[in-house]
């Protein structure tokens, strides 16, 4: 014994100084880069939880004091869930502990919980595993507080859209991250809009235009509100298109497992694309009629100034071209969806493990890189599949039952390769890829200060 406490006191001390370097790390992060997953915001909550006098510094003995505080906190709350006093949490003590705190939790959940904690791999918790998992979280310990933890720790950017959740269950209130990504969407979609009302009206122009011919035009018809014409139908339709392919997404996610039996949080890359590119085609199809009505919106010409209200162009287009005139153009919009998806994720992935090789050193890459690497892709992705899109749009832009309707989309094709060359697809680029940076960037801000407001970070 007199050799073995020695030893003990040895080991344990360097393991609080690892600790203490570790948190002088954190610390040290940028706020955008932060640490432990928890940015800026986490480094400062640490520092105020260890900073006991309240003078902006943490020393040696202030570090060791909040650990003896922290561990005997975190001791007492594993000894409430060891109902059995056995020295270790099992599946179902930590299962019990969840429900009673008035969270419930399947089996898969729980098992993710239980393997995220357990180090090494024997199906129960030590009070070693459980403290190292939670010792440097600032906030009180209680279930649910470290529930929550965990649900944030192991969230996902699938680097699709606005960042999403690799999974958000209905104890992390999905609610609310819808609600985010809707503020988010709109926000950019308001900001941009001058840029995707002028993409429109270049791409249903069959004769040569320039982009400061199509901005005199949009002002003389409508002067600054003529930019923002159809913006109100793209800003309501940013929700129900949101919460659809999230729960789309979801749903595919789960049949693709079960087809494949595997584990659903390592469906691989090919079944994250047909997943997003299914979903995207599920939500794009349950919108279609708002997108069509939007465009007829903005492409409507009005010399006398007069704009027709929503409920009367929808109507004019149910009795005069009747009810199949609202999906003019879905074929080719969802065309577009999976190879969209795919160079997205594609250059996503590569421009990400490219910037950790040359740029980060082997470093994870922050938000900014990601926004990045995310602009860069969704760029490149919108290029590839822009014919698309202009051959989509001239089918929503023209009346079905007029002399000159396009007849469907090869019809669209062939017309625009004759009369107006390979540039003819590409008509409303430049705005569209103007509005790439900013529409990101502006997403990505507002988002991550709705979550901090929602209390989602």
């Amino acid at each position: 014994m007199s050799f073995s406490c020695p030893v003990i006191m040895f080991v344990e001390r360097v393991k609080l100084i690892s600790r203490f370097l570790q948190f002088i790390q954190i610390n040290k992060a940028p706020p955008e880069e932060g640490g432990g997953g928890g940015g800026g915001g986490y480094a400062r909550e640490l520092l105020r939880a260890c900073d006991r006098d309240r003078d902006g510094r943490v020393g040696y003995d202030d570090f060791r004091r909040y650990m003896d505080d922290k561990e005997l906190e975190l001791y007492r709350i594993f000894q409430a869930i060891d109902v059995e006093h056995n020295g270790c949490i099992l599946p179902e003590e930590l299962w019990h502990a969840l429900v009673k705190a008035g969270i419930e939790i399947d089996d898969e959940e729980l098992a993710r919980f239980v393997e995220h904690v357990d180090k090494d791999n024997n199906g129960i918790i030590t009070f070693e595993e459980w403290r190292d998992f939670l010792l440097l979280y600032p906030h009180e310990a209680t279930i649910e507080n470290i529930y929550h933890h965990w649900e944030r720790v192991c969230l996902v950017d699938i680097g699709e859209q606005a960042a999403i959740p690799e999974r958000i269950s209905k104890h992390a209130s999905a609610s609310k991250y819808l609600i985010a990504g809707g503020v988010s969407g709109a926000t950019s979609r308001t900001a941009t809009a001058p840029l995707d009302r002028l993409k429109v009206i270049m791409q249903v122009q069959t004769n040569r235009t320039t982009v400061l011919q199509a901005v005199k035009d949009i002002w003389r018809e409508g002067s600054l509100r003529g930019f923002f014409r159809g913006n109100g139908l793209n800003v309501v339709k940013v929700a129900p298109e949101s919460a659809i392919r999230f729960y789309a997404y979801e749903m595919l996610k789960e049949y693709i497992m079960k087809s494949k039996g595997e584990n659903k949080s390592d469906i691989g890359t090919s079944g994250r694309l047909m997943a997003g590119g299914l979903a995207g085609a599920v939500a794009q199809t349950a919108i279609y009629p708002i997108d069509l009505v939007k465009t007829r919106l903005q492409t409507f010409a009005c010399g006398s100034g007069k704009i027709p209200s929503l409920g009367a162009l929808s109507r004019d287009i149910w009795m005069q071209e009747g009810p199949r005139a609202f999906y003019r153009g879905l074929v080719p919009s969802l065309l577009g969806m999976v190879p969209y998806a795919g160079i997205d994720l594609t250059v996503y992935e590569t421009l990400k493990e490219m910037s950790k090789t040359y740029v980060l050193k082997d470093s994870d890459p922050g938000p900014l890189v990601q926004l990045g690497c995310g602009t860069v892709s969704g760029a490149l992705g919108a290029t590839c599949v822009y014919p698309l899109q202009v051959i989509r749009t001239r089918l929503q832009a023209q009346r079905a039952n007029s002399e000159a309707a396009y007849r469907g989309m090869s019809d669209v094709f062939w017309k625009t390769l004759q009369h107006e060359g390979i540039s003819g697809f590409y008509k409303g680029l430049v705005p569209n890829l103007l509005k790439v940076v900013p529409a990101a960037s502006i997403t990505y801000l507002v988002y991550e200060t709705m979550k901090k407001s929602l209390s989602l970070d």
